[in-house]
């Protein structure tokens, strides 16, 4: 079997795991909840206005003004981190890029010369080494 063809079957096995499955059903979830996605136009809206008054000179920008954009921008953060489907979103997130970086560890490994049946990816952290690391998240 050939590299290309290994992936594509990585792939296909990577969307039969569970943490696949959930990250996908709840991304769908993120998509149909409607309140949620006027919230994360809210959020994002009152990230733009933050970031308009912040790129103005120190002498043009409003103090006054910005602290009340950030404290907006952030109590709405905290509405779109508390819906129950957002919520549900980034623990599958989490699980799924758990298992993007063994993957992509393993990968790594097997890059450098490590045996593909027994090469352990470091758990969580970086170890400092840039030839071993699945990427920085």
């Amino acid at each position: 079997m050939d590299a290309i063809k290994a992936a594509r079957e990585l792939g296909k096995a990577i969307q039969a795991d569970e943490r696949y499955v959930r990250y996908n059903e709840a991304m769908k979830a993120n998509d149909a909840d409607m309140e949620l996605q006027e919230l994360i136009g809210e959020f994002n809206l009152a990230r733009q206005n933050v970031a308009l008054e912040m790129s103005k000179s120190k002498e043009e920008q409003n103090k006054e003004k910005l602290d009340t954009q950030n404290k907006e921008m952030q109590r709405l953060y905290t509405l779109v981190m508390q819906n129950e489907h957002m919520a549900d979103f980034t623990m599958a997130k989490a699980d799924m890029d758990k298992l993007l970086h063994e993957i992509n560890g393993i990968i790594a490994l097997c890059c450098d010369g490590e045996d593909p049946d027994t090469c352990e990816v470091q758990a969580g952290g970086c170890s400092g080494s840039c030839s071993t690391c699945g990427g920085c998240h």
